[in-house]
């Protein structure tokens, strides 16, 4: 019998003490890791994995380290869910995503009421903040802001010209078409083409075909970069070269090895490079030092982590009201992105979109770093 007992108070210390270990803080970083998209859940990844490291290497949060757990939504909707719904039941407490407009927006229904809060690091459909949820926020701006950009830019620059509006008929791809056709619209400029793509196609000669017989001077597309290289390929096959704009949806080295030379020349827009925030100098150089290039979100998504992390202190808890309620406050968070405060919807007070034209450097490479345009 003593031995027995002994036996069970060694059991609950055993189990208390793994218990202790394991009270991690579960942080879930979400994105298209596998699929067409995973150039960007390769970004999310990254910039999340680079934050935790750092987080845990200044002593955690609240004294607890964090664990970073990975979901692959292959910027599908129904995976979208599931992945939350695996979140909510592993006891994740922060989520760091999804990418794709189409699968945040579902996703962070779960999340809300799982009590978990949701930071995007790059779903821009106004929707995703606009329904009254405490749990929504993102680190980059919204289509309505990046629409008015393009559409006065495509209005201001293309006058008289015949504008053909392309969109991948999903939350992102549309919202942005139709924001960016609204503003166009609005500044006297009328599309002579309107056309919905399906994601994953591979053939769009008849697409190109009616661009042609249009005689477009200007493409814009919503939607991704594959497609839009794959677009952009076979225009110039088809022997039109007219430019295509776009916006931060093809944000990805990934572009340019698709659409190949035709990509000269193509015009994007995009918040101003975040890697040349002087905040980002440090973390910029850790990433460089493994080989790898902090592009386009992954220092969104480094942020986003800062603002949870920073958030879940300031709150001296990791529950979601909690955190949401110190994010909505309006006081800023330093991140790598430059300070950041968000408004009583969760989105950033300070978006800002500027026009990039991508163009061949001296190392012949089309890249779009350092090639902002004037309005």
């Amino acid at each position: 019998m003593k031995n027995l007992l002994l036996t069970g108070v060694a059991l609950g210390l055993g189990l208390a003490f793994s218990g202790a270990a394991n009270a991690q803080i579960k942080v879930g970083v979400a994105g298209p890791i596998t699929g067409p998209n995973a150039a960007f859940g390769a970004q999310l990844k990254n910039g999340a994995e680079q934050a935790v490291a750092d987080i845990n290497a200044a002593g955690g949060i609240n004294g607890q380290k964090v664990e970073l757990v990975v979901g692959d939504d292959v910027c599908d909707p129904k995976q979208g869910v599931s992945v939350a719904n695996k979140f909510a039941a592993e006891g994740v407490k922060m989520v760091i995503g999804h990418f794709c407009s189409g699968v945040s927006i579902p996703a962070s229904q779960v999340y809300e009421e799982a009590g978990i809060v949701q930071i995007s690091p790059a779903s821009t459909n106004p929707t995703y903040t606009e329904r009254g949820m405490w749990n929504t926020f993102r680190t980059c701006g919204r289509d309505d802001q990046q629409g008015l950009v393009a559409g006065t830019y495509l209005a201001d620059n293309f006058k008289g010209k015949k504008v053909a509006i392309i969109h991948d008929k999903t939350p992102y791809g549309k919202g942005l078409a139709d924001e960016t056709q609204k503003t166009m619209n609005s500044k006297g400029l009328k599309e002579v083409v309107y056309e919905g793509i399906n994601t994953g196609e591979k053939d769009y000669s008849a697409l190109v075909s009616k661009l042609k017989q249009a005689g477009v001077d200007v493409v814009y597309f919503g939607g991704l970069h594959t497609e839009a290289g794959l677009i952009i390929r076979q225009m110039r096959d088809q022997g039109l070269n007219s430019p295509l704009m776009s916006g931060d949806g093809i944000v990805s080295a990934e572009f340019t090895s698709i659409a190949g030379p035709g990509a000269e020349g193509t015009l994007m827009t995009f918040a101003p490079d975040p890697r040349k925030n002087p905040n980002a100098k440090e973390v910029v150089e850790k990433f460089r030092a493994k080989n790898y290039e902090p592009e386009a979100y992954t220092l969104y998504s480094y942020a986003a982590a800062q603002v949870l992390a920073e958030a879940a202190k300031q709150a001296g808890s990791t529950d979601g009201q909690k955190v949401a309620n110190v994010i909505k406050a309006g006081k800023p968070f330093k991140t790598v992105i430059g300070d950041l405060s968000f408004d009583k919807k969760g989105d950033i007070t300070r978006p800002d979109y500027v026009v990039y034209v991508w163009k061949k450097g001296a190392d012949g490479k089309i890249d779009y770093a350092g090639n902002e345009v004037g309005m």
